[in-house]
Formats: C-alpha cells, sequence, structure tokens
C-alpha cells in the first residue's frame, strides 16, 4: 500500500431539522392548541484513531465527507429523527487543522481517541415552544441550524520511541532491517528510502520499543531539497534520535565530519524542539574498515565533529555492535517518565434535550 503522510479533505455536517407549525385537530377537542414538534439534529463528523490503520491514503482520493441532516418536526408533537454521526478512521498520529488558519483541531495519539471536527445542526422548535397566556395559537417556529463546514488538513505523524536520520545511504535502513521483524528496501544508491518505515526491536519477551526510519537529509533539506524534509515531522514524536554516520565512504575524499554537522544545522533550522531532543551518534558501516584503524578513526571523526555525547560503534550489515546498542537504547527508554494516561473520550450524544436546544 502506498504511504500518504498528508492529505486535504473538506467535511460537512448534517443541517438541523426545521420546527413545525401545527395545531391539534381532532374531534370534539375544540382549540386543540399548537403540536408542531422539533426538528432532529444534523449529523456530526468524528475523527477517530484506529491503530490497524497506518497511512492517509484513504483521504487521498476521498476528499468530500457529508453527514445526513435531521428530519423536520412535524404535527402531534412528533419530533423529527436525529441524523447518525459520521466517523472517519484515521491513523494514530495523526494531527488534523483547519487548512484556513492552520489551527489544530484535533491531535490523535491514542487508539480510539474520538475528536469532533465539524458539528451537526441543531434541530429548530416547533410551535409547541412559543405558546403563552397571550399567544395561545402561536404560528412560530425556528428552521433547523446549519451545519458546520470546514476544510482540513490531516498531517500523519509516526508513532515513534526513536528516529533515525542521517545521509543517504548511511545504513539506515539495514540498521532496522538488523534490530527488527521490517524489511524496508535496501541498495547501493541515495533515497532508496522513499516513505518511513517502523519496526518493532524486541530486546526480550517483555520489553520492546518502535524505531521509525526515514528518507535521509541532505543540506538544505530544511528548505525543501532531498526528500527527508517530507518526512521530518515523524521525527517529532520520538523520544530519542539516532543520528547515523557512514564512518567509510565510498569516496575518501568525503568530509564526514563537515555532512553530520550538516545534519544537525537542517534540523535546527527546521524546528528547535527537534533539534533540541537527546540524539546518540552511531558510526556504521565498521566492517568496511581494518579492525586495526576502528580507534584512530573513530577518535579522529569526534575530534573533527566535536561531539561529546554517547556514541556507538557498529556494523549494521554483519550485526556487531547492534544488539549492545539496542539493549542501551531500552536501559534509556525506560528511564524516562512514562505519558500521562488519556483521558476517554465520551461518544456523542444521539439527541439534544428541548432545553439544550432552546438555550
Amino acid at each position: 500500500m502506498k504511504f500518504i503522510d498528508e492529505a486535504k479533505i473538506e467535511v460537512i455536517a448534517g443541517d438541523g431539522g426545521n420546527g413545525s407549525a401545527s395545531f391539534r385537530r381532532e374531534k370534539h377537542i375544540p382549540r386543540g392548541g399548537p403540536d408542531g414538534g422539533d426538528g432532529g439534529r444534523g449529523g456530526s463528523i468524528y475523527a477517530v484513531a484506529d491503530r490497524n490503520i497506518n497511512t492517509l491514503v484513504d483521504y487521498r482520493f476521498a476528499r468530500i465527507h457529508r453527514a445526513k441532516r435531521g428530519e423536520n418536526g412535524r404535527g402531534a408533537d412528533r419530533y423529527g429523527r436525529g441524523a447518525d454521526d459520521v466517523l472517519l478512521r484515521m491513523p494514530v498520529g495523526t494531527l488534523i487543522k483547519d487548512f484556513a488558519t492552520g489551527e489544530v483541531l484535533a491531535d490523535l495519539t491514542h487508539h480510539e481517541q474520538r475528536a469532533l471536527i465539524a458539528k451537526g445542526g441543531i434541530g429548530g422548535l416547533g410551535n409547541l415552544h412559543f405558546k403563552s397566556s397571550t399567544n395561545r395559537a402561536p404560528r412560530q417556529f425556528t428552521p433547523g441550524e446549519e451545519g458546520q463546514r470546514r476544510e482540513l488538513k490531516l498531517e500523519l505523524k509516526v508513532l515513534a520511541d526513536v528516529g533515525l536520520l542521517g545521509m543517504p545511504n548511511a545504513g539506515k535502513s539495514t540498521f532496522i532491517r538488523a534490530v527488527s521483524a521490517a524489511r524496508p528496501k535496501v541498495a547501493d544508491y541515495p533515497f532508496t528510502t522513499l516513505h518511513p518505515n517502523l519496526g518493532v526491536v524486541r530486546v526480550d519477551e517483555n520489553r520492546s520499543f518502535v524505531i521509525a526510519d526515514i528518507p535521509g537529509l541532505i543540506e538544505g533539506a530544511a528548505e525543501g531539497a532531498g526528500l527527508g524534509h517530507q518526512f521530518l515531522r515523524h521525527l517529532q514524536r520520538t523520544r530519542l534520535l539516532l543520528h547515523l554516520v557512514d564512518i567509510a565512504p565510498f569516496d575518501e575524499k568525503t568530509n564526514i565530519a563537515a555532512e553530520a554537522k550538516a545534519i544537525v544545522h537542517e534540523l535546527e533550522k527546521y524546528d528547535q524542539s527537534l533539534f533540541d531532543k537527546p540524539r546518540w551518534l552511531v558510526l556504521n558501516k565498521f566492517d568496511l574498515l581494518p579492525e586495526r584503524d576502528h580507534a584512530a578513526r573513530r577518535a579522529s571523526f569526534l575530534q573533527q565533529f566535536g561531539w561529546e555525547g554517547p556514541c556507538f560503534s557498529i556494523s549494521a550489515i554483519t550485526g556487531a555492535g547492534c544488539t549492545e546498542l539496542t539493549y542501551a537504547i531500552m536501559e534509556y527508554l525506560a528511564q524516562l517518565p512514562s505519558a500521562p494516561p488519556e483521558k476517554d473520550v465520551p461518544a456523542p450524544v444521539s439527541n439534544e434535550s428541548i432545553e439544550e436546544r432552546q438555550t
């Protein structure tokens, strides 16, 4: 299935039904009085998070979503039927914004979370609500309210504990294949990864974490160069970033320290909060170097890069050092405070009381 992480849709909630102006007419009951019922509530539109969906492809082509209007009120105190609500199921991690203003309407962060994105119109009042001591035969009634109509922008930010970043061909896809059951495409040319990949790393029977691989970054990515700028949003929810560096590039003239600094600079330009996230350095492809040169190459790079944080040396293709790295990640994540439990969102009410409509 094609991975789609952006979509624009239009949602149109249902209008409320009109109230009725009717009078009771029965044999032997003169001046029966008003008996016009209220109109029904228009259908609302809700977004529902579903962990079984991982792409917004359904909303790339189905762009208009409309709820039905409520039924009109009728005589004999008969109220119109409220319309059914429309539930739009979206991947967990979807951010819903108003397309015109950019206002964030909902952030779907957990399974079955429900958010109202277009409210249905309230039904109009029938003439039975307007009778009084001075108005025994009211002919007034109110029309139903219009339902909300919005253009929305959907953005999917994958939910992962660890995010991988680095230049193309740094070995990110190979690393995620080595430590998880994910099988992203791997090849020896830039931009092999065209969309984010998620893998579950199971450290032992009861402990695991989710890792995200996005397309490689290049200098100028924050301004739109390359592919990675389209997917940097997927790193914003991660709790730890792994910066993979190809320590043994094919071109010996490549300044790998300068490239690594360029990646860090792109993060800072794109989002300061993303730049401030905890970040570990992972030096990859040591299998391409003689073992006697490992220590010298590592020390030289760290000096040029000016790095003083956690650093790991691995070979993703052979798996050397990967197990130690995954255990270190698991221990680090276990020490972080867990997110507060999400509050359950109540299910929508089918119809509203007369008192609520009058207010």
